[in-house]
């Protein structure tokens, strides 16, 4: 039985070492690949994921280990030799024996750009990275290597529809490796293609970010959110678990602003979302200036937006909300003005006598017995011959004087 390509239109992967060397799996990828609609991609933050530190064998120091993204494997073994993976054959040695193996699947550049090449009509990429601990939050882990080759191989594949990004949820330093201009091993194909993204979903896991050491990854974010915004119609973001600032009014969060040391380098600047058409925010924290702020900015573009569980710190919500009523207009103004329309008049006959009416109903009837039907000016010049009719139907309908005299005299009392 040939399965149907519906099917086929949404996959989910789980990332494991042999997820994109397998021959297999890419062979069946192969056949299904122009099917894909949406792809999810699964890697769940386990003890395994995170990474010790290097220890040389020999002195027991910690080692350094700086990673260059290598997105093209060389194709001769001179190449390869000349160019160790991860820069000597002394590091490369101690990444082996030292790191799990899911480390060297996600560091595999060129598998996921052979993955994703199979997929030339994904429209939907979704990135799910959950269970992060607090303690692990600065930890070195595989899922960020991991993501550092997926936003690759993005840039890399031939994707030509692919217009929304679902992060969901991810953990707050995953940002730092999917930015699309400043992250590493960045090619020239980057602008083009992230600029392809009208729809942004993300779920991030909240984190205390009133503590000055941990603004770096709301800085981190403001930044991504930055480089979208000239395309954007449609954004969604929620904080999971705690209540978090704004991401969209971050340049006037208090945690975020420059003190007055002249060392301190300026401020964030506004985010302008130009096409957006629809945002949702969920799960934070803010003022009410940062509210009337954001809708007075995107006043023009907006058509609908949404603040789920959010919390004011300062002010109502009668002040957040104060732009829409300059926009509606004043509403007492409104009441006052008078609604002004036709209303159609239409003349009608009173106290007939009856035995006009009663010719008038038997004429009828006979006239729906035989299958035609009798008009008012048919009636009207009943018993005449048919010039005569003729010619008081002109006399009647083209003088007013006719029509008023008519009025004045018929036996229909007219008001």
């Amino acid at each position: 039985m040939r399965a149907t390509p519906s099917m086929f239109e949404e996959i989910s992967i789980t990332f494991k070492p042999s997820t994109f060397t397998k021959p297999a799996r890419m062979a069946a990828l192969d056949r299904i690949g122009h099917h894909v609609r949406t792809v999810s991609f699964n890697m769940l933050h386990t003890p395994e994921t995170f990474l010790p530190p290097l220890v040389d064998p020999m002195t027991g120091a910690e080692q350094a280990f700086v990673y260059s993204p290598q997105a093209h494997r060389p194709s001769t073994l001179i190449g390869q030799v000349k160019e160790p993976k991860y820069g000597s054959w002394e590091m490369t040695d101690l990444l082996i024996k030292q790191y799990p193996p899911l480390f060297h699947a996600a560091t595999n550049i060129p598998s996921f750009i052979h993955a994703f090449s199979l997929l030339p009509c994904l429209a939907h990429f979704k990135v799910s990275c959950p269970g992060q601990d607090d303690c692990q939050r600065y930890r070195r882990s595989a899922i960020d290597y991991a993501l550092r080759s997926l936003r690759i191989a993005v840039e890399t594949a031939p994707l030509e529809v692919l217009d929304t990004i679902s992060l969901l949820p991810i953990h707050p330093g995953a940002l730092l490796y999917l930015q699309p201009l400043l992250g590493f091993g960045n090619s020239p194909r980057a602008s083009r293609r992230w600029a392809q993204i009208r729809r942004l979903i993300i779920q991030m896991d909240g984190f205390p970010f009133e503590q000055s050491n941990r603004s770096e990854h709301l800085k981190i974010l403001h930044s991504y959110l930055g480089y979208f915004s000239p395309h954007l119609t449609r954004l969604r973001f929620r904080w999971e678990g705690d209540k978090g600032p704004s991401p969209f009014t971050l340049d006037q969060e208090p945690c975020l602003q420059p003190s007055d040391s002249p060392s301190e380098k300026p401020g964030l600047r506004p985010l302008n979302f130009a096409r957006l058409r629809y945002m949702e925010l969920e799960n934070a924290t803010m003022d009410s200036t940062q509210v009337s702020a954001f809708i007075s900015r995107h006043r023009r573009a907006f058509s609908e937006f949404n603040f789920e569980d959010v919390t004011l710190r300062t002010g109502t919500w009668g002040d957040a909300l104060a732009p829409l009523s300059r926009i509606a207009g004043n509403d007492s103004r409104k009441q006052k003005q008078q609604q002004v329309m036709d209303v159609p008049v239409v003349l009608s006959p009173a106290n007939l006598e009856p035995r006009v009416m009663e010719s008038i109903l038997q004429d009828q009837q006979r006239a729906e017995c035989s299958g035609t039907q009798l008009a008012m000016s048919r009636w009207l010049s009943k018993g005449r011959s048919a010039v005569a009719a003729n010619k008081g139907k002109e006399l009647f309908w083209s003088s007013g004087e006719h029509m008023k005299e008519f009025l004045m005299t018929s036996v229909f009392p007219w008001r």
